[in-house]
């Protein structure tokens, strides 16, 4: 009886051996570390042209940490053509061995536009409107992607919940306006405070709070496997937020939130400044980017650089060598060792850490 059984066993292990193609997931395995791995040959698949298919084999491991990124020329062109071997990713400066790649160009978007209408803003929200409206037309699928749109001075306000509908999002980008009140605005143009942010919070800028806000009650809700990121248009110069700049990095780098920031202000607007070193931070810590347009063109072109972006992105996924589930802050590094391709100056882009699952 007990023969009889080993036989069948061994009969079915040969059948599943045999199944091919049972996964969509496409992914390129290493059996060595990648400090012992051969060096890539140097000449790289071009840039912008299409790679040899991978084989479609099957997802394997459950404990994999997938993380998204970018990649540009010199000439900032992005480069849609990259493959496992041309790049080495790093846990705490450890290397990792590759478990999942492939380029990414079809997955749901779920984004929230956050505009600040304080009155720094005054002279340039218009031009960020119609920026806006632009970026939604080209970027949002009804059939797949959802947005919303918030706007905030001191707190921040929902100016329409997600939806896949352009019209409904059109809309809430109409809606938005600088908020400060005549009280407030008479006391800032004498040169007074405004009054407590408790009684009258339009002469305030809460970008912290504002983003806080986003990730909690708009994105982290999102369904799982989507694109979430956040765009936010601010000169960055918070007044108010009772929440730090750190806590939302972490927060959005809990929820698997990248930040694309957008600095523009009102050049006439004589108090505060641009502040580019939070939004720099802010977005480069969750995987986003950060802009600086001077004029309402570049400004559009911002936009159409975070269209490109979002729709030219890898998947990129490791089983990491520490098995801990301690829930501690793990800093990921992702490198090009492609000789070619650090030749013509790659840079890629990606969440630069992630927070270990717990018990």
């Amino acid at each position: 009886m007990r023969a009889v059984l080993f036989i069948a066993l061994g009969a079915l292990v040969a059948m599943l051996w045999a199944v091919p193609n049972l996964g969509t997931a496409r992914f390129v395995a290493h059996s060595a570390p990648l400090e012992s791995l051969p060096a890539p040959a140097p000449t790289a698949t071009p840039p912008n042209v299409a790679a040899e298919p991978e084989a479609e084999v099957i997802r394997v491991e459950t404990d994999l940490v997938n993380s998204l990124f970018t990649a540009t020329d010199k000439d900032r062109h992005f480069i849609t053509s990259l493959r496992a071997a041309d790049i080495a990713i790093f846990e705490n400066d450890v290397p990792q061995t590759i478990s999942l790649f492939e380029r990414e160009t079809d997955r749901p978007l779920s984004l929230a536009l956050l505009i600040d209408t304080s009155d720094s803003q005054r002279g340039v929200l218009n031009d960020e409107k119609n920026a806006a409206r632009a970026f939604v037309d080209s970027v949002i699928r009804p059939a797949k992607d959802r947005a919303a749109v918030l706007s905030f001075t001191g707190v921040p306000r929902i100016e329409q919940e997600p939806t896949n509908e352009l019209t409904k999002l059109r809309r809430g980008i109409g809606r938005v306006k600088i908020e400060i009140s005549p009280e407030n605005e008479r006391r800032i143009a004498n040169g007074d405070p405004p009054l407590p942010k408790e009684q009258d919070p339009s002469g305030y800028t809460g970008i912290w709070d504002a983003m806080w806000m986003t990730i909690e009650d708009i994105l982290s809700k999102t369904p799982d496997g989507t694109r979430r990121a956040i765009v936010l248009l601010s000169d960055g110069d918070d007044t108010s937020s009772t929440i730090k700049k750190q806590d939302v990095i972490d927060f959005a780098v809990k929820t698997d939130v990248a930040i694309y920031s957008i600095g523009f202000r009102d050049r006439d607007f004589p108090e505060g400044k641009l502040d580019t070193g939070a939004l720099q931070k802010i977005s480069d810590r969750t995987g986003g980017r950060a802009f600086f347009p001077t004029q309402p063109d570049e400004l559009q072109a911002s936009f159409a650089q975070i269209d490109q972006e979002l729709r030219s992105q890898y998947l990129i996924g490791y089983s990491p060598t520490n098995k801990n589930r301690d829930g501690s802050y793990r800093r990921t590094r992702i490198e090009v060792i492609n000789p070619a391709l650090r030749q013509n100056k790659a840079q890629l882009f990606y969440r630069q850490g992630y927070y270990a699952k717990r018990k």
